[in-house]
Protein backbone atom coordinates (compact mmCIF):
# COMPACT_ATOMS: atom_id res chain seq x y z
CA UNK A 1 0.00 0.00 0.00
CA UNK A 2 0.98 3.88 -0.81
CA UNK A 3 1.39 6.35 2.03
CA UNK A 4 -1.87 8.63 1.44
CA UNK A 5 -4.20 9.68 4.82
CA UNK A 6 -1.42 7.26 7.23
CA UNK A 7 -1.85 7.03 10.77
CA UNK A 8 1.80 7.79 10.71
CA UNK A 9 5.11 7.34 9.96
CA UNK A 10 6.18 4.82 11.94
CA UNK A 11 7.48 3.66 15.55
CA UNK A 12 8.94 6.58 17.53
CA UNK A 13 11.98 4.85 19.25
CA UNK A 14 13.54 1.34 18.91
CA UNK A 15 13.05 0.00 21.88
CA UNK A 16 9.98 -2.02 21.04
CA UNK A 17 12.49 -3.98 18.78
CA UNK A 18 15.07 -4.47 21.62
CA UNK A 19 12.25 -5.89 24.01
CA UNK A 20 10.60 -7.96 21.25
CA UNK A 21 13.82 -10.11 20.84
CA UNK A 22 14.31 -10.85 24.12
CA UNK A 23 11.27 -12.63 24.45
CA UNK A 24 11.44 -14.94 21.31
CA UNK A 25 9.26 -17.98 23.20
CA UNK A 26 6.25 -15.43 23.22
CA UNK A 27 3.80 -14.08 21.24
CA UNK A 28 6.07 -11.12 22.15
CA UNK A 29 5.75 -7.58 20.94
CA UNK A 30 7.12 -6.28 17.78
CA UNK A 31 8.79 -3.16 16.45
CA UNK A 32 5.67 -0.33 16.04
CA UNK A 33 3.23 -3.30 16.74
CA UNK A 34 2.40 -2.10 20.07
CA UNK A 35 1.98 2.09 18.75
CA UNK A 36 -0.25 3.90 17.27
CA UNK A 37 0.32 7.32 15.51
CA UNK A 38 -2.33 9.56 15.58
CA UNK A 39 -2.30 13.18 14.76
CA UNK A 40 -2.46 14.07 18.01
CA UNK A 41 -0.02 11.75 19.45
CA UNK A 42 1.36 7.96 20.40
CA UNK A 43 -1.86 5.74 21.51
CA UNK A 44 -1.33 2.61 23.01
CA UNK A 45 -3.31 -0.51 21.49
CA UNK A 46 -2.89 -2.51 24.46
CA UNK A 47 -5.06 0.40 26.43
CA UNK A 48 -7.34 0.71 23.27
CA UNK A 49 -10.35 -1.22 22.53
CA UNK A 50 -11.80 -1.44 18.83
CA UNK A 51 -15.38 -0.40 19.33
CA UNK A 52 -16.39 0.36 16.28
CA UNK A 53 -15.31 -3.24 14.90
CA UNK A 54 -17.29 -4.78 17.63
CA UNK A 55 -19.80 -3.16 16.28
CA UNK A 56 -19.12 -4.08 12.88
CA UNK A 57 -19.48 -7.38 13.89
CA UNK A 58 -23.40 -8.04 13.94
CA UNK A 59 -23.80 -6.63 10.74
CA UNK A 60 -21.22 -9.17 8.72
CA UNK A 61 -23.29 -12.06 10.66
CA UNK A 62 -27.02 -10.42 9.73
CA UNK A 63 -25.42 -10.84 5.70
CA UNK A 64 -24.88 -14.46 6.79
CA UNK A 65 -28.58 -14.51 8.15
CA UNK A 66 -30.09 -12.65 5.12
CA UNK A 67 -27.89 -14.71 2.51
CA UNK A 68 -29.77 -18.31 4.36
CA UNK A 69 -33.55 -16.86 4.16
CA UNK A 70 -32.65 -16.02 0.44
CA UNK A 71 -31.86 -19.66 0.06
CA UNK A 72 -34.52 -21.09 -2.67
CA UNK A 73 -33.99 -24.70 -0.97
CA UNK A 74 -37.18 -26.45 0.37
CA UNK A 75 -35.65 -26.91 3.89
CA UNK A 76 -35.46 -23.34 4.19
CA UNK A 77 -37.81 -21.17 1.37
CA UNK A 78 -40.97 -20.27 2.66
CA UNK A 79 -41.99 -17.78 0.48
CA UNK A 80 -44.61 -19.21 -2.45
CA UNK A 81 -43.97 -17.24 -5.51
CA UNK A 82 -41.20 -18.24 -7.59
CA UNK A 83 -40.65 -14.81 -8.98
CA UNK A 84 -40.32 -13.19 -5.24
CA UNK A 85 -38.24 -16.15 -4.53
CA UNK A 86 -35.74 -15.57 -7.12
CA UNK A 87 -35.39 -11.99 -6.93
CA UNK A 88 -34.66 -12.36 -2.95
CA UNK A 89 -31.97 -14.40 -3.79
CA UNK A 90 -30.38 -12.81 -6.15
CA UNK A 91 -29.98 -9.30 -3.80
CA UNK A 92 -28.73 -12.07 -0.90
CA UNK A 93 -26.86 -14.95 -2.55
CA UNK A 94 -23.49 -13.33 -2.16
CA UNK A 95 -24.11 -11.34 0.89
CA UNK A 96 -23.28 -14.74 3.11
CA UNK A 97 -19.87 -14.88 1.46
CA UNK A 98 -19.34 -11.14 2.17
CA UNK A 99 -20.49 -11.85 6.30
CA UNK A 100 -17.41 -14.94 6.03
CA UNK A 101 -14.68 -13.37 4.49
CA UNK A 102 -15.31 -10.09 6.86
CA UNK A 103 -14.77 -12.25 9.54
CA UNK A 104 -12.14 -14.15 8.55
CA UNK A 105 -9.85 -11.14 7.73
CA UNK A 106 -11.32 -9.17 10.96
CA UNK A 107 -10.24 -12.42 13.39
CA UNK A 108 -6.08 -11.81 11.90
CA UNK A 109 -6.94 -8.13 12.30
CA UNK A 110 -8.11 -7.87 15.90
CA UNK A 111 -5.90 -10.82 17.10
CA UNK A 112 -2.73 -9.13 15.67
CA UNK A 113 -3.81 -5.88 17.10
CA UNK A 114 -4.62 -7.18 21.08
CA UNK A 115 -1.32 -9.45 21.08
CA UNK A 116 -0.36 -9.86 24.34
CA UNK A 117 3.46 -8.92 25.50
CA UNK A 118 3.61 -11.18 27.51
CA UNK A 119 1.67 -14.00 26.49
CA UNK A 120 2.44 -17.59 25.84
CA UNK A 121 1.02 -20.07 23.07
CA UNK A 122 -0.54 -21.98 25.56
CA UNK A 123 -2.58 -19.57 27.00
CA UNK A 124 -3.34 -17.76 24.00
CA UNK A 125 -4.53 -21.08 22.22
CA UNK A 126 -6.73 -21.75 25.49
CA UNK A 127 -8.49 -18.26 25.10
CA UNK A 128 -9.62 -19.10 22.00
CA UNK A 129 -10.75 -22.54 22.28
CA UNK A 130 -12.57 -21.11 25.49
CA UNK A 131 -14.15 -18.55 23.50
CA UNK A 132 -15.61 -20.48 20.74
CA UNK A 133 -16.01 -24.15 21.51
CA UNK A 134 -18.95 -24.04 24.43
CA UNK A 135 -21.21 -22.05 22.40
CA UNK A 136 -20.12 -24.49 19.35
CA UNK A 137 -20.80 -27.56 20.82
CA UNK A 138 -24.26 -26.17 22.26
CA UNK A 139 -25.65 -25.15 18.66
CA UNK A 140 -24.24 -28.39 17.61
CA UNK A 141 -26.51 -30.45 19.85
CA UNK A 142 -29.26 -27.53 18.96
CA UNK A 143 -29.40 -28.99 15.43
CA UNK A 144 -28.83 -32.87 16.08
CA UNK A 145 -31.78 -32.83 18.44
CA UNK A 146 -33.90 -30.53 16.37
CA UNK A 147 -33.68 -31.73 12.32
CA UNK A 148 -30.09 -32.99 11.69
CA UNK A 149 -29.75 -36.21 13.14
CA UNK A 150 -32.17 -37.28 11.12
CA UNK A 151 -30.18 -37.70 8.24
CA UNK A 152 -26.52 -37.13 9.24
CA UNK A 153 -24.49 -40.29 9.75
CA UNK A 154 -23.14 -40.71 13.28
CA UNK A 155 -19.22 -40.21 11.31
CA UNK A 156 -20.23 -37.43 10.01
CA UNK A 157 -21.88 -35.92 12.64
CA UNK A 158 -18.56 -36.50 14.97
CA UNK A 159 -16.62 -35.03 12.42
CA UNK A 160 -18.75 -31.93 12.53
CA UNK A 161 -18.36 -31.80 16.55
CA UNK A 162 -14.72 -32.13 16.16
CA UNK A 163 -14.61 -29.31 13.81
CA UNK A 164 -12.53 -31.18 11.27
CA UNK A 165 -15.46 -31.85 8.89
CA UNK A 166 -14.53 -28.70 7.03
CA UNK A 167 -11.52 -30.68 5.83
CA UNK A 168 -13.72 -33.27 3.40
CA UNK A 169 -14.53 -32.52 -0.08
CA UNK A 170 -18.06 -33.67 0.09
CA UNK A 171 -20.95 -31.30 0.22
CA UNK A 172 -22.79 -33.59 2.62
CA UNK A 173 -20.03 -33.74 5.53
CA UNK A 174 -18.55 -30.04 4.95
CA UNK A 175 -21.74 -28.67 5.07
CA UNK A 176 -23.24 -30.98 7.66
CA UNK A 177 -25.22 -30.55 10.80
CA UNK A 178 -25.33 -26.75 11.76
CA UNK A 179 -24.20 -25.54 8.16
CA UNK A 180 -22.57 -22.31 9.06
CA UNK A 181 -19.99 -24.94 11.80
CA UNK A 182 -17.74 -25.24 8.55
CA UNK A 183 -15.92 -21.75 8.95
CA UNK A 184 -14.98 -22.59 12.75
CA UNK A 185 -13.29 -25.19 11.28
CA UNK A 186 -11.41 -22.72 9.77
CA UNK A 187 -10.81 -20.36 12.50
CA UNK A 188 -9.21 -23.46 14.48
CA UNK A 189 -6.84 -23.67 11.91
CA UNK A 190 -6.38 -19.90 11.94
CA UNK A 191 -5.46 -19.92 15.93
CA UNK A 192 -3.22 -23.04 15.86
CA UNK A 193 -0.96 -21.40 12.62
CA UNK A 194 -1.39 -17.65 14.81
CA UNK A 195 1.96 -17.92 17.25
CA UNK A 196 3.79 -19.00 14.10
CA UNK A 197 2.53 -16.47 11.46
CA UNK A 198 3.24 -13.90 13.99
CA UNK A 199 6.40 -14.48 14.43
CA UNK A 200 7.51 -14.92 10.94
CA UNK A 201 5.15 -11.45 10.00
CA UNK A 202 6.80 -9.52 12.62
CA UNK A 203 10.29 -9.57 11.22
CA UNK A 204 8.57 -7.54 8.10
CA UNK A 205 10.14 -4.46 8.10
CA UNK A 206 7.41 -1.51 7.76
CA UNK A 207 8.69 -0.64 4.38
CA UNK A 208 7.98 -4.19 2.91
CA UNK A 209 4.69 -4.65 4.25
CA UNK A 210 3.04 -3.22 0.94
CA UNK A 211 4.28 -6.25 -1.00
CA UNK A 212 3.49 -9.10 1.30
CA UNK A 213 -0.22 -7.35 1.54
CA UNK A 214 -0.50 -6.81 -2.28
CA UNK A 215 1.16 -10.63 -2.68
CA UNK A 216 -1.63 -12.26 -0.40
CA UNK A 217 -4.73 -9.84 -1.64
CA UNK A 218 -3.66 -10.96 -5.52
CA UNK A 219 -3.49 -14.35 -4.38
CA UNK A 220 -6.91 -14.39 -2.96
CA UNK A 221 -7.90 -12.41 -5.98
CA UNK A 222 -6.73 -15.61 -8.33
CA UNK A 223 -7.46 -18.34 -6.26
CA UNK A 224 -10.92 -18.96 -8.80
CA UNK A 225 -8.51 -18.77 -11.53
CA UNK A 226 -6.09 -21.78 -10.67
CA UNK A 227 -9.64 -23.75 -9.26
CA UNK A 228 -11.43 -23.01 -12.80
CA UNK A 229 -8.35 -24.31 -14.54
CA UNK A 230 -6.82 -26.92 -12.12
CA UNK A 231 -10.07 -29.12 -10.89
CA UNK A 232 -12.68 -30.84 -12.62
CA UNK A 233 -16.28 -29.01 -13.10
CA UNK A 234 -18.03 -32.18 -13.38
CA UNK A 235 -20.80 -32.47 -11.32
CA UNK A 236 -22.04 -29.79 -10.48
CA UNK A 237 -22.07 -29.33 -6.40
CA UNK A 238 -25.21 -30.15 -5.07
CA UNK A 239 -28.23 -27.32 -5.94
CA UNK A 240 -25.93 -25.42 -8.00
CA UNK A 241 -26.90 -25.33 -11.31
CA UNK A 242 -30.32 -24.01 -10.20
CA UNK A 243 -29.07 -20.89 -8.77
CA UNK A 244 -26.40 -20.59 -11.45
CA UNK A 245 -23.54 -21.14 -9.69
CA UNK A 246 -21.48 -22.99 -11.83
CA UNK A 247 -18.53 -25.26 -9.93
CA UNK A 248 -18.16 -28.78 -9.02
CA UNK A 249 -18.11 -29.75 -5.60
CA UNK A 250 -14.24 -29.76 -5.38
CA UNK A 251 -14.08 -26.72 -6.99
CA UNK A 252 -16.69 -24.90 -4.62
CA UNK A 253 -15.01 -26.98 -1.58
CA UNK A 254 -11.32 -25.81 -2.75
CA UNK A 255 -11.81 -22.27 -3.71
CA UNK A 256 -14.24 -21.39 -0.58
CA UNK A 257 -14.50 -24.13 2.31
CA UNK A 258 -10.97 -25.39 2.17
CA UNK A 259 -8.96 -23.93 5.70
CA UNK A 260 -5.63 -23.71 3.94
CA UNK A 261 -7.12 -22.02 0.88
CA UNK A 262 -8.56 -19.26 3.99
CA UNK A 263 -6.07 -19.23 5.77
CA UNK A 264 -5.01 -16.52 3.46
CA UNK A 265 -7.86 -14.04 4.35
CA UNK A 266 -6.43 -14.14 8.11
CA UNK A 267 -3.19 -13.80 7.14
CA UNK A 268 -4.63 -10.79 4.95
CA UNK A 269 -6.15 -9.38 8.36
CA UNK A 270 -2.75 -9.62 10.24
CA UNK A 271 -0.37 -7.98 7.65
CA UNK A 272 -3.27 -5.20 7.51
CA UNK A 273 -3.30 -4.96 11.69
CA UNK A 274 0.84 -4.58 10.94
CA UNK A 275 0.49 -1.61 8.40
CA UNK A 276 -1.66 0.16 10.65
CA UNK A 277 0.01 0.10 13.88
CA UNK A 278 3.19 0.93 11.95
CA UNK A 279 1.80 3.49 10.13
CA UNK A 280 1.91 2.48 7.09
CA UNK A 281 -1.96 2.43 5.70
CA UNK A 282 -3.34 4.05 3.03
CA UNK A 283 -6.17 4.99 5.35
CA UNK A 284 -9.45 6.43 2.94
CA UNK A 285 -11.96 6.22 5.37
CA UNK A 286 -15.20 4.68 6.62
CA UNK A 287 -17.09 6.62 3.99
CA UNK A 288 -15.32 5.64 0.62
CA UNK A 289 -14.57 2.07 2.43
CA UNK A 290 -18.19 1.51 2.29
CA UNK A 291 -18.93 2.40 -0.43
CA UNK A 292 -16.30 0.64 -2.42
CA UNK A 293 -17.72 -2.67 -0.26
CA UNK A 294 -21.37 -1.70 -2.22
CA UNK A 295 -20.38 -1.22 -5.31
CA UNK A 296 -17.86 -4.33 -5.20
CA UNK A 297 -21.24 -6.38 -4.13
CA UNK A 298 -23.11 -4.99 -6.51
CA UNK A 299 -20.29 -5.82 -9.29
CA UNK A 300 -19.89 -9.87 -7.86
CA UNK A 301 -23.11 -10.45 -9.14
CA UNK A 302 -22.09 -10.29 -12.74
CA UNK A 303 -18.38 -12.53 -12.27
CA UNK A 304 -18.13 -16.22 -12.30
CA UNK A 305 -19.22 -17.89 -9.22
CA UNK A 306 -16.40 -18.57 -7.47
CA UNK A 307 -14.99 -15.10 -8.13
CA UNK A 308 -18.30 -13.98 -6.53
CA UNK A 309 -17.97 -15.73 -3.14
CA UNK A 310 -14.37 -13.50 -2.04
CA UNK A 311 -12.23 -12.20 -4.79
CA UNK A 312 -14.46 -8.91 -5.47
CA UNK A 313 -15.16 -7.79 -2.17
CA UNK A 314 -11.71 -8.46 -0.23
CA UNK A 315 -9.98 -5.31 -1.44
CA UNK A 316 -12.92 -3.06 0.26
CA UNK A 317 -12.91 -5.00 3.47
CA UNK A 318 -9.54 -4.58 4.44
CA UNK A 319 -9.91 -1.11 3.86
CA UNK A 320 -13.28 -0.90 5.78
CA UNK A 321 -11.54 -3.10 8.55
CA UNK A 322 -8.65 -0.60 8.75
CA UNK A 323 -10.17 2.39 8.44
CA UNK A 324 -12.89 1.51 11.59
CA UNK A 325 -9.16 1.05 13.43
CA UNK A 326 -8.09 4.06 12.36
CA UNK A 327 -11.39 5.99 13.57
CA UNK A 328 -11.21 4.16 17.08
CA UNK A 329 -7.35 5.01 17.59
CA UNK A 330 -8.16 8.10 16.78
CA UNK A 331 -11.22 8.39 19.15
CA UNK A 332 -13.55 9.27 16.12
CA UNK A 333 -16.99 9.39 15.49
CA UNK A 334 -18.42 5.96 13.98
CA UNK A 335 -21.85 4.78 13.44
CA UNK A 336 -20.86 1.40 14.82
CA UNK A 337 -19.35 2.14 18.47
CA UNK A 338 -22.54 3.17 20.04
CA UNK A 339 -23.77 0.72 23.20
CA UNK A 340 -25.96 -0.74 20.87
CA UNK A 341 -23.87 -1.49 18.38
CA UNK A 342 -21.48 -2.89 20.33
CA UNK A 343 -23.44 -5.27 22.38
CA UNK A 344 -25.03 -6.43 18.95
CA UNK A 345 -21.65 -7.23 18.03
CA UNK A 346 -20.62 -9.18 21.59
CA UNK A 347 -23.72 -11.67 20.68
CA UNK A 348 -23.39 -11.78 16.69
CA UNK A 349 -20.99 -14.87 17.75
CA UNK A 350 -23.61 -16.91 19.18
CA UNK A 351 -26.00 -15.14 16.81
CA UNK A 352 -24.42 -16.67 14.13
CA UNK A 353 -24.00 -20.24 15.60
CA UNK A 354 -27.63 -20.24 16.29
CA UNK A 355 -29.70 -18.59 13.33
CA UNK A 356 -29.76 -21.58 11.18
CA UNK A 357 -30.82 -23.49 13.50
CA UNK A 358 -33.53 -21.48 14.13
CA UNK A 359 -34.29 -20.79 10.49
CA UNK A 360 -33.88 -24.82 9.44
CA UNK A 361 -36.45 -25.70 12.75
CA UNK A 362 -38.88 -23.05 12.06
CA UNK A 363 -39.15 -24.16 8.52
CA UNK A 364 -39.84 -28.27 9.73
CA UNK A 365 -41.95 -26.97 12.16
CA UNK A 366 -44.09 -25.27 9.71
CA UNK A 367 -44.25 -28.40 7.35
CA UNK A 368 -44.74 -28.29 3.83
CA UNK A 369 -47.10 -24.52 3.89
CA UNK A 370 -45.78 -21.74 2.12
CA UNK A 371 -46.46 -18.12 2.21
CA UNK A 372 -47.17 -14.79 0.95
CA UNK A 373 -44.52 -12.59 0.49
CA UNK A 374 -46.06 -10.43 3.58
CA UNK A 375 -46.33 -13.43 5.34
CA UNK A 376 -42.56 -14.71 4.52
CA UNK A 377 -41.83 -10.95 5.57
CA UNK A 378 -43.41 -11.67 9.02
CA UNK A 379 -42.15 -14.87 9.42
CA UNK A 380 -38.77 -14.12 8.96
CA UNK A 381 -38.68 -11.13 11.53
CA UNK A 382 -40.40 -13.82 14.15
CA UNK A 383 -36.97 -15.83 12.81
CA UNK A 384 -34.69 -13.03 13.24
CA UNK A 385 -35.99 -12.24 17.43
CA UNK A 386 -35.96 -15.75 18.18
CA UNK A 387 -32.45 -16.16 17.16
CA UNK A 388 -31.36 -12.88 18.60
CA UNK A 389 -33.01 -13.66 22.12
CA UNK A 390 -31.23 -17.53 21.26
CA UNK A 391 -27.85 -15.92 20.75
CA UNK A 392 -28.26 -13.15 23.82
CA UNK A 393 -28.96 -16.18 26.08
CA UNK A 394 -26.34 -18.06 24.58
CA UNK A 395 -24.07 -15.23 25.15
CA UNK A 396 -24.82 -14.27 29.24
CA UNK A 397 -25.73 -18.04 29.61
CA UNK A 398 -22.38 -19.86 28.26
CA UNK A 399 -20.04 -17.58 26.56
CA UNK A 400 -19.15 -14.41 29.11
CA UNK A 401 -19.28 -16.67 32.33
CA UNK A 402 -16.94 -19.31 31.00
CA UNK A 403 -14.82 -16.69 29.04
CA UNK A 404 -14.41 -15.09 31.90
CA UNK A 405 -14.11 -18.22 34.61
CA UNK A 406 -12.22 -20.61 32.51
CA UNK A 407 -9.94 -18.29 29.63
CA UNK A 408 -6.71 -18.63 32.58
CA UNK A 409 -5.34 -21.54 34.56
CA UNK A 410 -7.48 -21.94 37.82
CA UNK A 411 -3.73 -22.69 39.43
CA UNK A 412 -1.52 -20.05 37.66
CA UNK A 413 1.53 -21.18 39.67
CA UNK A 414 0.97 -24.78 39.45
CA UNK A 415 0.69 -24.43 35.41
CA UNK A 416 3.88 -21.89 34.84
CA UNK A 417 5.68 -24.95 36.99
Amino acid sequence: MTQGDTIGAGPPTAAADSSRRARSARLGRTTGLRTVATRDGWLRPETTRLPSLTGLRFPAALLVFLNHTGLPFPFLRLVKDDDAAMDWFDITHNAGSLGVTFFFVLSGFVLTWAVRETDTVRAFWRRRIVKIYPNYAITWGLAMVLFASAYTPTRTAILNLLMVHVWVPKFDVFSSVNQPSWSLGCELLFYLAFPLLHKVFRRIKAGHLKYWISGVTAAIIATPFFTYLLLPDDPNFPGGLALGARASTNQYWFAYNFPPMRLLDFALGMLVAQAVLNGRWWNIGMTWSSLLLLGSYVWASHVPFLYSQRSMTIIPIIFLIAAAATADARNQFTLFRNRAMIWLGEVSFAFYLVHFVVLAYVRKWLGHDMYSVPQTIGIVLVEFAIALLASWALYALIERPITRNWSKPRHPKAAAS
